[in-house]
């Protein structure tokens, strides 16, 4: 009789902490149906991990030993040993995403580029707050607003934050619609905000939109080869969707892999959000600096754009530049509703679009970068 009784006498504080962590994640995937395919499965992972001797992670049976949990061996597996989970979840973002409006209007790939300034911004502010370099960099990519991107290299750099972290990474994009709007009207005038932008799309032919992906993934392995399994599999992906002789395989890369993948990596992830390690100062402080992360983002994108309108003539709406984060299609669409919010005719979206999309290469890059820069450092 005991035995039956001993979780109960083994209940924690902090494991009670994360009972309440995890039925939040939960009320915010339904009531609120915020990113609910992730949050989800992360909120009852966070339970189901922080039951006392819970038999989804690695326990001590007696007269049996010691037995591998289910959620444990997927995190070995599926995270830890392979990084397979957020690698294969890449192949149906690929699949999923129409670069048209990007390749129509290259120059939106400078958006891409600038948006990504929080990243650098807040392994800067992360160091100042006495991380180390390997977890600051894991810290930082929190900035890439790509919850695969978040994990894989926080996994890569072999950071103790990995929950944390992918918690700080969904969380925040499922509240782009809320942190855009705030950080956009911080730095940007209610004028610039109703620049107009004609949009005169040219047509991409096929034979574009095929080279496209593999002139990415060449161009990224030359100048960046720790980013080639990143950018190589979302290519990969839009690759399936661009060719014209895989539909079946498009689709099923969109809804079944990505559906699968999505639900197996948010309660996997939960192997990481253990009570001991996860209720803690570092917690707070990382939830603080990704929620900077993504306004440093928004920030920078918008600001850039503000600096290329002094030398255009056709001006550019800033809040374009602020689209530049890898959160697709969120931003895009909520700087759709602001362009109409500041006037009813002003429609931003498809320019919105084009800066989202760089900015999902641009997240990616800037993953593979981190990936080969931070040990040379250590």
């Amino acid at each position: 009789m005991e035995f039956l009784f001993e979780g109960i006498l083994n209940i924690t504080w902090q494991q009670a902490v994360m009972w309440v962590i995890g039925a939040l994640l939960i009320y915010l995937a339904i009531a609120k149906k915020l990113e609910p395919p992730l949050l989800l499965p992360m909120g009852f992972g966070a339970i189901l991990v922080n039951l006392p001797l819970s038999g989804a992670l690695n326990q001590t049976l007696p007269g049996i030993g010691e037995v591998t949990g289910i959620i444990d061996w997927l995190f070995r597996v599926g995270i830890e040993a392979s990084e397979a989970m957020p690698l294969l979840l890449f192949i149906g973002i690929g699949a999923m995403i129409d670069f048209g409006p990007l390749l129509s209007n290259p120059r939106l790939l400078l958006f891409g580029a600038a948006a990504q300034f929080g990243i650098f911004a807040t392994v800067t502010a992360s160091v100042l707050l006495g991380f180390n370099l390997r977890d600051a960099a894991a810290i930082g990519i929190i900035g890439g607003a790509d919850g695969p991107t978040s994990i894989l290299v926080s996994q890569v750099l072999k950071s103790d934050y990995i929950g944390p972290i992918a918690i700080a990474a969904y969380s925040y994009m499922a509240l782009v619609p809320i942190i855009q709007p705030f950080a956009i009207k911080l730095c940007t005038t209610e004028k610039e905000r109703r620049i107009r932008m004609s949009y005169n799309p040219k047509s991409v032919s096929q034979l574009t939109r095929i080279l496209f992906p593999i002139s990415v993934t060449i161009i990224a392995g030359l100048v960046a080869p720790a980013s080639i399994a990143l950018v190589g599999f979302l290519m990969f992906g839009n690759l399936i969707r661009e060719c014209g002789v895989l539909k079946s395989m498009s689709d099923s890369a969109q809804k079944e892999l990505v559906n699968l993948i999505t639900l197996l990596l948010g309660i996997t992830i939960a192997a990481s959000m253990q009570a001991d390690r996860f209720v803690s100062l570092p917690t707070v402080k990382i939830m603080g600096l990704g929620l900077l992360a993504f306004i440093f983002d928004t920030i920078a994108g918008a600001s850039f754009a503000k600096f290329l309108n002094l030398f255009l003539k056709q001006k550019i709406n800033p809040m374009v530049g602020a689209a530049g984060i890898s959160a697709f299609p969120m931003s895009s669409r909520v700087i759709q509703r602001m362009g109409l919010e500041a006037d009813p005719q002003n429609h931003l979206l498809m320019h919105a679009a084009g800066a989202n999309v760089s900015g999902q290469i641009a997240s990616v890059i800037a993953g593979g970068v981190i990936i080969g820069l931070v040990p040379g450092l250590l």
